[in-house]
């Protein structure tokens, strides 16, 4: 135990305060009318669609087998009804892209992976099969599209996580997508 016990309160409040600015990172502005709290959604807690991780717990996914296309499915949080990957991982959407064309690259996509696949994407729970699609990313990778928005994951949430709603970053928002296309505002 410290002889000086307010250090251990500025510690821990110090460390508080630069997880939170960590939060949605990537030196960008962020909308201050947005807590960035965790939001713990009824998603399904299974694996990646590779069975595998990629060295971290909170670490999107970033392919799926060879014979399945990712699964997108729903789940609750605190904006109503969203998508997530099988595995719990949120999915975001970046309304400054107005087409299925991807404009995420470089610090971007690192900040913000996008969510590929390998074959057909799959909808389960409230997504819509007819809404999946797919855009080729300029390194021939397949991103899977959604009511003709590429999708996205954010790279520090863990899964059943909702950490960056309604975020400034990059040029554009980030926002969580309902089951039928939209962007949650």
């Amino acid at each position: 135990m410290s002889s000086f016990p307010g250090l251990l309160t500025v510690g821990a409040v110090l460390t508080a305060a630069g997880l939170a600015l960590a939060a949605c990172g990537g030196g960008q502005t962020t909308d201050a009318a947005t807590p960035r709290t965790a939001v713990t959604s009824t998603a399904p807690a299974t694996p990646y669609e590779s069975g595998t991780t990629s060295g971290s717990d909170t670490a999107p996914p970033t392919s799926t087998t060879a014979d399945t296309g990712i699964v997108i499915t729903t789940a609750r949080s605190e904006f109503g009804t969203m998508l997530f990957d099988r595995s719990g991982q949120a999915i975001y959407l970046f309304d400054k892209e107005s087409t299925s064309r991807a404009e995420c690259y470089a610090a971007c996509a690192t900040a913000w992976p996008p969510v590929l696949t390998q074959a057909v994407p799959r909808a389960a729970g409230a997504a819509r099969s007819k809404l999946l699609g797919t855009t080729e990313r300029a390194d021939g990778s397949t991103q899977v599209t959604y009511g003709g928005h590429p999708l996205y994951y954010y790279a520090h949430e863990g899964k059943n996580q909702v950490l960056c709603h309604n975020v400034t970053e990059f040029g554009g928002r980030w926002l969580v997508v309902s089951p039928d296309g939209t962007a949650v505002a």
